[in-house]
């Protein structure tokens, strides 16, 4: 039972919630196949764009922009209610869709990127957050076994999809099908949001905040960039880009400490439940998206995959993500320590990262498949465990800010995680016109599993709460 705003309460059956989930998920699609269509391209768009060596941040750009828009989000959502804020989110991925199929340079891609990004970063925590409204965590088990199925479509059907189009029409088409997705998404959402909640809470934005993280991570990035590209750790140009980085992002911790209402709410983080959620998001992230981003080129560049092949073995990884979530979602509600679970799982995912760093250049190309099927498995199920944990440990009133900062936290693992791995690789990784060996990519399956292993450590750290049976619109109505 919900209130509306007007003192009315919305009653919201089995049937409303299975289609409330549905529309939701039609919404999160374009914004879940933007993260894997694009990646089997990346190396034709650098070399039809020209400076290859940027490339990454055809990736990053879009994380970064989303990073610091998320929270910002999560309190217009609060603010204003689900329904407007998702409309507005959708509008701006489609305006950056087409400025991305419009472009004719690598800044003027990056900078559509950018703008997709800002619409983007609120489609998946704002989706989240409108099933939270209806679906109590006990009962959310099984409605992610949906949102799986809604990203096994993207993580299997995204890639390879994407390869045959850059292989065999033009990258541009890429952005093209995000137009009827986004229609389609519109028309459904328009109608079932407007039974969410509307009004519920002043907030004010933080857009000092936002202003201040983007301009403290592009600073942390080009450092990182001309690093990737052969520049001197120690040259003053780096030097002076890291300094910059850090000094801002100094002034954002200040800003987070003194502002009333900041990004990052801290007083959220306090819970430490949350925050071992944020650290696991944040560093996992970095794995999902250096494999997601890296292992087309691993594919090409080691073993001489087209574009086409490419994507389907990155196929291979997101699937193994979709049947980690899937396992995740599905017993998540039945076991009491349901924490084994991610445990066991990231073991995996340590394996076959270890595997792929100690044998990159002599795996064959079925067991490089093979294994990056598995470390989709291992990770996979970290995404619905720290998403429910942290609801689970959250209060009503802070239930949007609190998702929207776990949104935070993987959009910035992914975009610092782009760069970071990206100075490992030699420029030619991502130049299809370079020739790279595959051995040349263990230093970067090693760093993953630096990742993995902060993660676990964060894992480790995360209390396991019995899962609620209520919602808390529920709860919040039934203490008024």
């Amino acid at each position: 039972m919900a209130d509306d705003g007007k003192g009315a309460a919305t009653v919201f059956s089995d049937r409303d919630k299975r289609t409330m989930v549905m529309g939701v998920m039609l919404a999160m699609l374009p914004a879940a196949l933007d993260q894997t269509v694009v990646a089997p391209a990346v190396r034709t768009m650098g070399r039809e764009l020209g400076h290859a060596d940027f490339s990454a941040w055809i990736g990053a750009a879009y994380f970064l922009t989303g990073t610091a828009v998320t929270p910002l989000y999560g309190k217009l959502a609060d603010i204003r209610g689900r329904r407007p804020v998702m409309l507005l989110a959708l509008s701006v991925f489609l305006f950056g869709s087409i400025l991305c199929a419009l472009s004719t340079s690598m800044p003027a891609m990056i900078a559509g990127r950018a703008i997709q990004g800002l619409g983007g970063g609120g489609l998946i925590s704002l989706a989240q957050t409108a099933i939270a409204d209806v679906v109590s965590p006990r009962e959310r088990g099984k409605y992610i076994v949906y949102i799986s199925t809604m990203w096994a479509t993207a993580s299997i059907v995204g890639p390879v999809v994407g390869g045959i189009i850059a292989q065999y029409l033009h990258w541009q088409f890429l952005f093209w099908m995000n137009l009827p997705l986004v229609a389609a998404a519109l028309l459904t959402m328009n109608r079932l949001l407007r039974r969410l909640p509307g009004r519920r809470a002043q907030h004010r934005l933080d857009l000092l905040g936002a202003g201040l993280v983007v301009l403290a991570t592009v600073a942390l990035m080009l450092a990182l960039t001309f690093v990737g590209q052969g520049e001197a750790w120690t040259s003053v140009r780096v030097d002076a880009l890291f300094a910059g980085g850090a000094a801002l992002y100094t002034w954002f911790a200040f800003h987070l400490a003194r502002t009333p209402e900041p990004l990052i709410p801290l007083g959220v983080l306090r819970n430490p439940i949350v925050l071992a959620a944020n650290g696991c998001m944040f560093f996992v992230s970095v794995v999902l998206i250096g494999a997601t981003f890296y292992l087309p080129a691993y594919f090409q560049a080691g073993f001489g995959a087209s574009s086409a092949q490419a994507g389907a073995t990155l196929a291979l990884l997101l699937g193994g993500t979709v049947i980690g979530a899937n396992t995740m979602g599905r017993y998540m509600p039945r076991l009491a320590n349901y924490k084994r679970i991610p445990v066991f799982a990231l073991c995996i995912a340590f394996v076959a990262l270890a595997g792929l760093g100690a044998f990159a250049g002599s795996l064959n190309y079925f067991a490089a498949g093979a294994l990056s099927l598995f470390l989709g498995i291992g990770i996979g199920p970290m995404f619905p465990f720290t998403t429910i944990s942290l609801q689970n440990a959250t209060p009503m009133e802070d239930l949007g800010v609190a998702t929207a900062t776990l949104a935070f936290l993987r959009s910035l693992g992914s975009a610092t995680g782009l760069a970071a791995l990206g100075a490992i690789l030699p420029a030619s990784a991502v130049d299809s016109t370079a020739t790279t060996p595959a051995s040349a990519f263990a230093p970067l399956f090693w760093a993953m599993f630096a990742s993995a292993a902060i993660t676990f450590g964060f894992l480790l750290a995360l209390r396991q709460l019995p899962l609620r049976g209520t919602t808390p619109i529920e709860a919040f109505a039934v203490s008024d």
